[in-house]
């Protein structure tokens, strides 16, 4: 069977300084814009402290393997999908093919806007670790946020490959010394109460406490590991390279989180993991208020002091590459819309190297604003902008994650491009129960983890602001469609607009 006329593409020529450059990256590259997205580092300080505290204690790290098991699945109807659409848009041009434009536009605004969302969240976060390690300087977080968003800036009109090298060298630094500090651990023989597998991943370790608090928490750690996709059209040999990716980056980082989270439950201790990272973490009475302190507290322990004076360091680092990381993306979605005529035409436009410079300042142009309006309105830039941006953009994310795998198996079973049951019916099939079940979590648990729920451990409980933040992508995704469904009629025979879905 073929595509409604509606969805098929015509084989027309690109207009000049409407592609990116190609050949220009490669597996590894593209691994590393994905981790370096993931933050792992910030993710080992962050998540972990919070999943042992008020989620399922020692079981952290089986947490983070069933997780990673979880997007692993996910990743089979997307790769496969990637073998027959190849675009920058990836999320919204896989849900444009297989539900059709409307859909494939209004996935478009969703996913830009949590691009848009998480990465000013790591700006303000960026900015609040800078401002807290110079305190000297007398310089408020926002200052050290707009540096850092001008020096993205700078580096986000390179050559993308230039990029991939700089995240290259932070990340060899950061995952290499979490990395030592876990082996470090496991050489010991583990803490005070050795080592125990079954009490980090046995089921019934996994299902005990909150585990519905913990996997939200978990789920947090893979945002943006969807970009493979997102440099297809800059990959060398796109159909080989971004599944190759995909399933790459998904097995690096839980792995990672996995075994670096199981050297800190060990190095504390199993049994007391929860009070012991409290005592660690509290601040002025205040629990969690300094989550890092955990991880350090191992490597100092296990390794040395010279670790945890350079994780600081590297925690910085790895703020910066995920803002890199994200603005590249963000820049790319930004690119698409543009050229399929979404956004006014300039921002879907490259210059002769290949680099979408428009849509590249029109990303910073967002950023500026959004800091500037925390800063004028006083909010805190790791309690409100990092803590209320970062969990909306997750939500949005895991519902086009849900959309993308029913893409997936309506294009397949319209066109019969690939007989493969597991990997464009079943697989699929199982990652949207998969993502419909995390999107409940992330939901009920909403207020507890992006701060807006008070002293209430309650599901479904926070305030007016959390409930505007939890609905906004939905709010978002209902605009665009009404708004695609209006314009319809007005431009039929857009083709570049059938373009930016395919």
């Amino acid at each position: 069977m073929s595509q409604p006329q509606a969805d098929t593409v015509a084989e027309t020529a690109e207009p000049s300084g409407s592609s990116l450059a190609k050949n220009a990256i490669g597996v590894f590259g593209i691994c590393f814009f994905v981790i370096a997205a993931a933050a792992p580092i910030a993710g080992m300080t962050g998540l972990v402290p919070s999943i042992l505290v008020v989620g399922n204690g020692a079981a952290a790290p089986g947490t983070f393997l069933v997780a990673g098991l979880i997007f692993a699945l996910f990743s089979v109807g997307y790769a496969a999908m990637s073998n027959h659409v190849v675009h920058t848009g990836a999320f919204f041009a896989y849900i444009g093919r297989g539900l059709g434009i409307r859909w494939g536009v209004s996935s478009a605004f969703v996913t830009v806007m949590s691009y848009c969302l998480v990465q000013t969240a790591v700006y303000g976060y960026l900015g609040a670790i800078l401002a807290g390690n110079f305190p000297s300087l007398s310089v408020p977080w926002w200052v050290w946020s707009l540096i850092a968003v001008a020096l993205v800036q700078v580096l986000g009109l390179m050559h993308v490959e230039f990029g991939a090298k700089l995240l290259g060298l932070l990340l060899i630094l950061e995952v290499g010394s979490m990395v030592l500090t876990a082996l470090a651990v496991f050489a010991h023989g583990g803490g005070p109460d050795g080592i125990d597998i079954g009490a980090s991943f046995s089921p019934s370790a996994i299902m005990s406490g909150a585990p519905g608090i913990a996997f939200a928490f978990a789920f947090a750690g893979f945002i943006g590991f969807e970009a493979t996709a997102i440099y297809g059209e800059e990959s060398r040999n796109p159909r080989r390279t971004v599944p190759l990716a995909t399933y790459l980056s998904v097995t690096i980082i839980t792995v990672l989180f996995a075994v670096v989270s199981f050297g800190m439950v060990s190095g504390v201790g199993h049994a007391h993991a929860a009070d012991e990272t409290l005592r660690l973490t509290t601040v002025d009475k205040v629990p969690l208020a300094d989550p890092a302190q955990l991880l350090f507290h191992v490597a100092d322990v296990y390794v040395g002091s010279w670790l945890p004076e350079l994780m600081k360091w590297l925690l910085i680092s790895s703020a910066f590459a995920c803002v890199l990381a994200f603005h590249n993306s963000a820049t790319r979605y930004f690119f698409a819309m543009g050229r399929g005529e979404l956004l006014p035409r300039a921002f879907g436009r490259a210059n002769s190297r290949g680099v979408p410079t428009n849509a590249s300042f029109l990303q910073t142009g967002v950023a500026v604003l959004v800091i500037a309006a925390f800063a004028l309105l006083g909010l805190d830039p790791v309690v409100n902008l990092f803590y209320w941006f970062a969990i909306t953009a997750i939500v949005a994310l895991t519902f086009v994650q849900a959309l993308v795998s029913i893409a997936v198996i309506v294009y397949f079973r319209r066109t019969d491009e690939d007989s493969r049951v597991w990997n464009v019916l079943i697989a699929p099939a199982l990652s949207l129960v998969a993502m419909i079940c995390i999107l409940y979590l992330l939901l009920s648990r909403f207020g507890l983890i992006s701060g807006t729920a008070g002293t209430s451990m309650a599901a479904w409980h926070m305030s007016a602001t959390g409930w505007a933040l939890a609905l906004s992508p939905f709010v978002v995704f209902t605009c665009a469609m009404l708004y695609s469904a209006a314009t319809a009629k007005r431009r039929p025979g857009n083709e570049m607009l059938r373009q930016f879905v395919s």
